[in-house]
């Protein structure tokens, strides 16, 4: 019985959340009927008693081996206790000979460990039903697990099958469609807002900095993070604000001494510029950048827009002519086919593309949905667990 326990228990890694459900069921079932075929209530009614016995072997191996008066005690203890157990119970318990004989093991004047263990083993036939109560419940848990596995792997199919929906729908697409139409003159613009923008921070004061980027709040495409307050405050409440952000950093790094030849309020320069040195190195114009692929039509052109006020804040009439050409973009009667192309180049890797081209990705759906449909078709059993 243990050894068909254990290869139940050991079910392989290698099997599908559908095979290992499948089994778990299975064994389940199984475990359940051998416990019917000998009669529920008898099978308890037989494990309940052999680990009351078991028990009480445990509690007295220590106690009531041995010559001392103590232990003498105690194997009169044990005797009486194992002599009521085995009294108290039904004519037809499965397996009543076994507490017999193990009674008789005990029925000794002094005990030894060996004695213990021969009254175990007249006890092993009734084992059994014990391990029958244990194997079901290890199954029954067993099969709650595989139930558990199986929904995961439902909700993973649910996943992989809308990954490859969506790669067919992008094959759809044409993949060879003139995209750099597009592409040429985001790179130009974005290029352009980059040199700007660091060269408006060379020379604009933090203030004016911290001005443009305190407007941003108001302009949702403007992805501006604004200020720390303590840091905030320092530059627009502080002479020091008039410095440029370069210039604060390289003040954060000078000594105490060396710094108050050049602000008035050298500590707190260098206790909030310090603190917050990751923040001010990072500003930057990705924000006012347009990612790629390009958004559909209407967002880039209303991106552009927002963009606008503050592209013109920083940078010259040229890269603003740049800007304004990206807008224009949105206005080609081709650029809903060209940004979905777009997409699709972007999205699709080369591998993904080979997968389309030689149709493994239909044959990939068709399994994912045929397994998907077994596994809710296996989940819709109401399982007595």
């Amino acid at each position: 019985m243990t050894e068909r326990v254990s290869r139940s228990g050991s079910a392989g890694t290698d099997r599908t959340p559908l095979e290992r459900l499948e089994a778990a069921r299975e064994r389940f079932a199984q475990a359940r009927r051998e416990i019917d075929e000998r009669g529920d209530e008898a099978v308890v009614d037989a494990a309940e008693a052999y680990r009351d016995a078991t028990d009480l072997l445990d509690r007295y191996v220590d106690r009531a081996t041995g010559t001392g008066r103590e232990n003498f005690r105690a194997y009169l203890e044990l005797e009486g206790k194992f002599d009521a157990l085995v009294t108290g119970l039904s004519d037809d318990l499965k397996g009543r000979e076994a507490f017999s004989n193990a009674l008789d093991a005990l029925d000794k004047r002094r005990l030894s460990e060996s004695d213990f263990e021969r009254a175990r083993e007249a006890l092993e036939p009734a084992r059994q039903y014990s391990s029958l109560l244990e194997e079901r419940d290890a199954a029954r848990e067993a099969l709650a697990e595989a139930r558990k596995a199986a929904s995961r792997r439902l909700r993973e199919l649910d996943d992989e099958i809308a990954e490859r929906e969506r790669l067919l729908e992008l094959a759809t697409v044409d993949l060879g469609a003139p995209v750099e139409r597009l592409r040429d003159p985001i790179e130009t613009y974005d290029e352009a807002i980059r040199d700007a923008f660091r060269e408006y921070c060379l020379e604009a004061s933090a203030r004016e900095v911290f001005s443009l980027l305190e407007r941003s709040r108001w302009y949702p495409f403007v992805g501006y993070e604004r200020p720390p307050e303590d840091l905030r405050q320092f530059v627009f409440e502080r002479p020091a604000g008039e410095y440029t952000i370069p210039e604060l950093l390289e003040y954060a790094g000078y000594s105490r001494s060396k710094l108050d030849h050049y602000v008035e309020d050298a500590d707190e320069l260098k206790r909030t510029v310090a603190t917050q040195q990751t923040y001010l190195e990072g500003i930057d114009a990705e924000a006012l950048t347009i990612a790629w692929p390009p958004d559909q039509a209407g967002v880039l052109r209303r991106r552009t827009r927002e963009y606008q006020p503050f592209v013109a804040r920083v940078a010259d009439e040229e890269t603003v002519a740049a800007l304004r050409e990206v807008c224009e973009l949105t206005y080609d009667s081709e650029f809903d086919r060209l940004q979905t192309a777009a997409q699709a180049v972007d999205r699709l890797t080369a591998a993904e593309r080979e997968r389309l081209r030689d149709g493994r990705v239909e044959d990939e759906l068709e399994a994912l949905r045929a397994e998907r449909d077994r596994l809710e078709d296996a989940l819709e059993v109401d399982d007595p667990i």
